[in-house]
């Protein structure tokens, strides 16, 4: 690689770019960036997200012809495509038994068998296994499913996982094609092992990481939850991205399992069932990193199994990843991280909250400070016990003092301006308004005086004052004309009548009428800044966050 580039004078691009303009994945440029001295150094970015100038990157692609070797992995992946379809998966177990073991299958073509064959000794075994694993993810994210798990999800779990020991068992109950669990880790580290209830999914896992040189692997077909092959596996770490949403996960079979130590889950909340059996995993000081919807960390019918988990403190931390993480929507993604103590006295008391939901999804991972919280536990479990990230990072970085001084003069100087809205009245030397010469809307928008407005009508002419019309289709005859039985305000356009009066004393009118509409719209402010500052004083009192002054 050159050892002192040049400033760019062009466009920079990053790895994704260059896959795509090349026509391979971001595995194939992984590769290249490490096999080919002579690969154009980053220009930009940052150690995780490096930019290269455009420039060095076409002239480096035409000089080592990589659009040849890109056309042979889209050709290879389009034979597959021809003959699986839409089961993509019976398509990558075929290359991967061809590579791994020179076995040719039903379906695998001459001309699959020939590019894989190409593709393979272009960059490897282990790159072409890879850059089809990363094809399939893809395609599938472009599907909008979430079969595979996201590589923004498979890189947070990896970066909160942190460094695992070399003698460390990882286990994965529901490991898919492997994409998670062959991630986390050092690629000749700990001891993997996995389930998945798709046998060729776990097949191909189990190829993948032969050819990508893990040895220490094995990786099982079944049910885990139905049928755990892993009955007495207790391992370090337990990384999972479970099925979402089953309406089927057993429950009726698994009544009396003794994998449920916090509470059996409804049938609604399979995802707390994959988490228990997590956890029933792990060894004492082992770890559990389970990816789970938001909507788990607040419904109801979990709720007593969350307080559970807080209590015997196994929760250390919930993660709540940036928007876009998960590979077939933008809603919020959590991470829960549970440990089980070693011993008695080992368990947590709070609770590490991490909101990452307004952070660039392919941006840092590390929090800043105003993203944390350290939450007791006793303040989780309230009637709700919602662990939502969001709503305890809020709280924790409120500043109670500074709020209630600011709503205190708020309301202060709305109390001040109310008392000069109420308008002088004194007392009036007759019968009601209406009672004397009166003139209907009806015929005032016959006339061409007003015109229909939302929500009230208004006046379109200087022998009419707007104030007044509206003041009076205010007042109690004109609404009780308007309101319908259920409570509802319509105006009744023919019914609603106004006094006549000329347009002086419209005005004086008027001029009375709007300051007592000013007054009820400042006296609703007033009671809401009412309600909010006697609401934050007493949680501030509760919290200690506020005391009374001495």
């Amino acid at each position: 690689m050159t050892d002192n580039p040049a400033p760019p004078a062009g466009p920079l691009v990053t790895g994704s770019e260059i896959a795509r303009l090349a026509g391979v994945t971001r595995a194939a440029v992984s590769n290249w960036r490490r096999r080919y001295a002579d690969f154009p150094t980053p220009s930009g970015g940052g150690v995780n997200s490096p930019l290269f100038d455009l420039a060095e990157v076409q002239n480096w692609l035409d000089g080592q012809r990589k659009g040849q070797e890109s056309s042979v992995e889209v050709q290879l992946w389009q034979a597959l495509r021809r003959v699986y379809g839409d089961d993509m998966v019976g398509g990558l177990v075929a290359v991967a038994r061809f590579l791994a073991k020179g076995e040719v299958t039903d379906g695998l073509t001459e001309d699959a068998v020939r590019f894989a064959h190409d593709l393979a000794g272009s960059d490897g075994e282990a790159a072409a296994v890879s850059a089809l694993a990363e094809r399939f993810t893809d395609s599938v994210r472009r599907a909008g499913s979430d079969r595979v798990t996201s590589t923004r999800i498979v890189r947070a779990v990896r970066h909160f996982a942190g460094a695992i020991a070399s003698d460390a068992t990882l286990f994965d109950p529901a490991c898919g094609i492997g994409t998670l669990l062959l991630a986390v880790g050092a690629e000749q580290g700990p001891r993997c092992r996995g389930q998945e209830a798709d046998a060729r999914s776990a097949l191909f896992a189990q190829l993948r990481a032969e050819l990508t040189g893990r040895t220490d692997v094995d990786i099982v077909a079944g049910d885990s939850l139905r049928d755990d092959h892993w009955a007495d596996l207790k391992a370090d770490v337990v990384v999972c991205d479970p099925p979402v949403g089953e309406p089927d996960w057993g429950r009726a079979d698994l009544l009396l399992d003794s994998r449920w130590e916090f509470g059996i889950p409804s049938r609604a909340e399979g995802e707390l069932a994959w988490l228990q059996h997590a956890y029933a995993h792990t060894a004492p000081g082992g770890r559990v990193l389970m990816v789970l919807p938001a909507s788990v960390a607040y419904r109801k019918a979990g709720r007593r199994i969350r307080a559970e988990i807080v209590r015997r403190g196994a929760l250390t931390q919930v993660t709540a990843l940036p928007s876009g993480s998960a590979a077939s929507h933008a809603l919020p993604v959590h991470i829960w991280h549970l440990r089980r103590p070693r011993a008695l006295g080992d368990a947590v008391t709070s609770v590490h909250m991490v909101d990452l939901t307004a952070s660039d999804p392919d941006g840092p991972l590390e929090p800043r400070p105003e993203q944390m919280a350290e939450v007791p536990l006793i303040d989780l479990l309230d009637d709700v016990v919602d662990l939502t990230p969001g709503r305890h990072v809020e709280d924790h970085h409120r500043d109670y003092a500074v709020e209630y001084q600011v709503l205190s003069t708020e309301l202060t100087e709305q109390v001040r301006l109310l008392m000069g809205l109420l308008p002088t009245l004194v007392a009036g030397d007759g019968p009601s308004s209406l009672d004397g010469p009166t003139v209907s809307v009806a015929d005032l928008l016959r006339a061409g005086l007003v015109a229909l407005g939302d929500p009230e009508p208004v006046s379109v002419s200087d022998q009419l004052d707007t104030d007044y019309l509206q003041g009076f289709l205010r007042g109690a005859a004109n609404t009780r004309r308007s309101t319908s039985s259920s409570g509802t305000f319509r105006l009744d356009g023919k019914g609603a009548r106004i006094p006549q009066m000329d347009i002086a004393e419209q005005r004086r009118y008027g001029v009375a009428f709007r300051k007592l509409q000013e007054f009820e719209e400042r006296a609703r402010r007033v009671v809401e800044l009412s309600r909010d500052a006697a609401a934050l004083a007493r949680d501030g009192l509760d919290s200690g966050a506020l005391a009374p002054e001495k």
